[in-house]
């Protein structure tokens, strides 16, 4: 149950911000931020010095706030899903599937989000349990690879990641995505330390991807 009320989570947000940061300081303050502008789903990478310190200190900071969910990205092996999932993670990811990793997040109930880039290896995810699939990188294949897929594979549930902006978050959610996963242009601000300004720029996302849905006018 808690695995699904995860996956409903991200999928009802739409928008999962992918932080990338300096030092563990940067990575807090800019998750806080996004989650000011109302983007709900963070995901802290592991390329982030101490990524699990920062799972579990986001994950107490907003334990009384149910609708904001805390996971791990950049995971490349079953050793580090377990870190993160002990750190507090609720969902894991990674730029491509492994199944030893899959396995492990199945074992813990916990959603595997794993990096595809073809049909095959869509298949290969879905067959190991895979809920929803992180097409990556985003920006080589398009939105339109996005219906491409959906035609043999109406139940796959894609979530892109690379190439996603302001500027195309709606044909994306439109073309039939799940979610999708925002990262170098919502935390560029940081490099200045204007968090407002990734405050500002998560809530244009959140209002895109309602209009996409029909949820605004």
């Amino acid at each position: 149950m808690k695995k699904y009320k995860v996956l409903s989570g991200v999928m009802e947000s739409g928008v999962v911000a992918v932080i990338r940061a300096d030092s563990k300081e940067e990575a807090i303050a800019i998750s806080e931020a996004c989650v000011a502008g109302g983007i709900n789903v963070i995901e802290i990478t592991f390329t982030i010095k101490d990524a699990e310190v920062v799972i579990k200190e986001l994950a107490s900071y907003f334990s009384e706030r149910p609708e904001v969910i805390i996971g791990a990205g950049t995971v490349l092996d079953e050793v580090t899903a377990r870190i993160a999932i002990m750190a507090g993670a609720k969902f894991v990811v990674s730029p491509c599937f492994d199944e030893q990793t899959a396995k492990l997040c199945h074992l813990y109930q916990v959603p595997y989000m794993p990096g595809c880039m073809t049909i095959t290896e869509i298949k290969n995810a879905l067959e190991h349990g895979v809920d929803l699939i992180k097409l990556f990188p985003g920006d080589t294949l398009g939105p339109g690879f996005v219906k491409a897929v959906k035609a043999p594979l109406p139940q796959v549930n894609i979530m892109p990641t690379g190439g996603v902006n302001l500027n195309n978050v709606e044909q994306w959610i439109q073309n039939g995505c799940a979610a999708v996963g925002v990262g170098g242009n919502l935390i560029a601000p940081a490099k200045t330390g204007d968090y407002e300004k990734i405050t500002e720029i998560a809530s244009q996302y959140v209002v895109r991807v309602q209009r996409a849905r029909g949820g605004l006018g």
